[in-house]
């Protein structure tokens, strides 16, 4: 499969899943967009790919800054014309019980998790109309999908992702625009990293394939979403989590 002459912005891409889709989908053939706040590794990445000779431009995004994603969605329309493919990647989260989350942590979960996908795509949207094709794959957590303990409010975030995904694909089909998630289970992310270690245990022993993923095999899954063999697929939600979660 291969996705020459696509233009893709992947956020999140500094790490993670994020650096680990970008450099699928660039390996593909696309020109990808990395995306992150974070400009050290951002540009870190960008050496990375341009070595392995991968056509790949780090442009800073905060996607909690509404003025960013602006001035984001701006410059890559500018450069590119318009987005074939995004993959809102970008996410964030702590452990910690409800009950001693503040109303500044809550924004924050909220931001990162649900408003900066609602409002990046609601910026690169438009073209992927005029074009009629589009691929959007929002990336959630299978914490959307079935809970997760000591992460309320970030599960309630991603189940606002995934109720976005699905509202989405029900617009976007006329245009020619599919839109679909990804919910990974436990990943071995930096985020992964700030887990307590007896968390850490719990989990690997409730995950049938006994492993935590690695963020090579979301990227997969996610670009099954962003290929040729997922045209006839909108609207759906894929759990990579190794077995953890099976129903829901």
């Amino acid at each position: 499969m291969n996705l020459n002459g696509k233009t893709a912005v992947v956020t999140g891409a500094a790490s993670g899943i994020g650096k680990a889709t970008a450099f699928e989908l660039a390996r593909a053939g696309a020109r990808v967009f990395l995306a992150d706040i974070d400009e050290q590794r951002g540009q870190e990445v960008q050496k990375e790919a341009k070595a392995a000779d991968l056509s790949a431009e780090y442009v800073k995004l905060d996607v909690t800054s509404p003025e960013s994603i602006g001035r984001f969605a701006h410059d890559v329309l500018e450069r590119a014309g318009r987005v074939d493919i995004l993959v809102n990647g970008a996410g964030w989260g702590k452990t910690q019980p409800f009950v001693e989350n503040t109303p500044e942590f809550w924004q924050r979960v909220m931001d990162i998790n649900l408003m900066g996908p609602i409002r990046l795509t609601h910026a690169l949207l438009p073209r992927m109309f005029e074009a009629r094709n589009g691929r959007i794959i929002n990336v959630s957590s299978d914490a959307g999908r079935v809970g997760s303990l000591g992460e309320t409010v970030y599960a309630a975030a991603k189940g606002g992702l995934i109720a976005f995904t699905k509202s989405l694909a029900r617009e976007g089909a006329r245009f020619g625009v599919t839109v679909n998630c990804v919910c990974p289970g436990p990943t071995d992310t930096p985020l992964w990293q700030a887990v307590p270690d007896k968390l850490k245990e719990a989990f690997v022993k409730a995950i049938p394939l006994r492993r935590v993923a690695k963020p090579e095999e979301i990227a997969d899954a996610i670009f099954f979403f962003a290929s040729k063999r997922s045209e006839y697929v909108t609207g759906q939600v894929l759990s990579v989590s190794g077995g953890l979660t099976m129903a829901g």
